[in-house]
């Protein structure tokens, strides 16, 4: 039985979710990329506290709570990269006598272990965090950001798969926008209704809704009609993106996804935003 299926069946166990919740929530991974406790958390079924007590219950971990808050030196920081440190979600803790203290969400992520302890000649302790402290702790010593900045644009990235929406969200992040991420265009739409980005960048292909759905069910949803959208896609000839323009994209962007060209369109876009507002 894989670590998965494990974690699934110790949360139906502990009676924090159903089995059903277990069976919508491992369709719903099929295919995404992400860790079954990143979709049951995405899914609203179960909190990072809860997700990381039961870890912690299974395979014995232990875990932190308010480390980032405090003052980390740069020669700790150094020992993980800033790239590896926002898209695995990790953080070094401590260390000492060549033991490298370093909060995870996933304990199943042997690759990123195995990786930073051949990199740095240390051996990892993985020590469990929820991703929300995790993120907070990497914003504030890694991308130098504010925490809870009000004021900091907020960007929703709509794109099934996982590999290309890390890529934006990481060339973003290190711009200083705020970033969420949603697998298709269903869950795009439910979050920019609940989250109001500022702006949203989408696939044009997806699975349930593709990109032309999503602005068109944007556009007829008051509370989200006036939200700017670009499209993301493979199709890059003048007819494809004339095809984007008219029916209601701001941009349009051709793959293969650059970070450069993802920063430069979505700083042209909120410049667009600002003139015409």
């Amino acid at each position: 039985m894989d670590a998965k299926k494990q974690l699934g069946d110790l949360l139906v166990e502990a009676g924090i979710i159903t089995t059903k919740t277990l069976e919508r929530a491992l369709e719903r991974q099929r295919g995404s990329g992400k860790r079954l406790g990143q979709v049951l958390e995405e899914m609203g079924v179960i909190t990072g506290e809860e997700l990381i007590d039961a870890l912690s219950k299974q395979f014995s971990f232990r875990t932190v709570k308010g480390f980032a808050e405090y003052s980390f030196p740069a020669d700790l920081l150094a020992l993980v990269p800033q790239d590896m440190a926002v898209q695995r979600l990790i953080f070094p803790l401590k260390l000492k006598e060549n033991m490298l203290a370093l909060a995870i969400n996933d304990p199943f992520d042997q690759e990123t272990i195995d990786f930073l302890a051949k990199k740095n000649r240390l051996q990892v302790i993985p020590v469990l965090a929820t991703r929300q402290e995790l993120m907070v702790a990497i914003e504030k010593h890694y991308l130098h950001g504010k925490i809870k900045d009000t004021e900091r644009l907020k960007v929703l990235v709509v794109e099934d798969s996982a590999p290309i929406a890390t890529i934006i969200q990481v060339a973003l992040l290190k711009e200083g926008y705020d970033v969420l991420v949603a697998n298709d265009g269903v869950e795009g739409l439910k979050n920019a209704v609940t989250e109001k980005p500022d702006l949203v960048i989408c696939d044009s292909v997806m699975p349930r809704m593709d990109g032309f759905g999503l602005l068109r069910a944007m556009r007829a949803n008051p509370a989200t009609a006036e939200i700017p959208l670009i499209l993301l896609t493979s199709k890059a000839t003048g007819e494809d993106e004339q095809r984007a323009l008219d029916a209601g994209f701001i941009d349009f962007i051709a793959k293969p996804v650059q970070p450069i060209r993802i920063v430069t369109r979505v700083k042209r876009a909120f410049e667009l935003i600002r003139k015409y507002r």
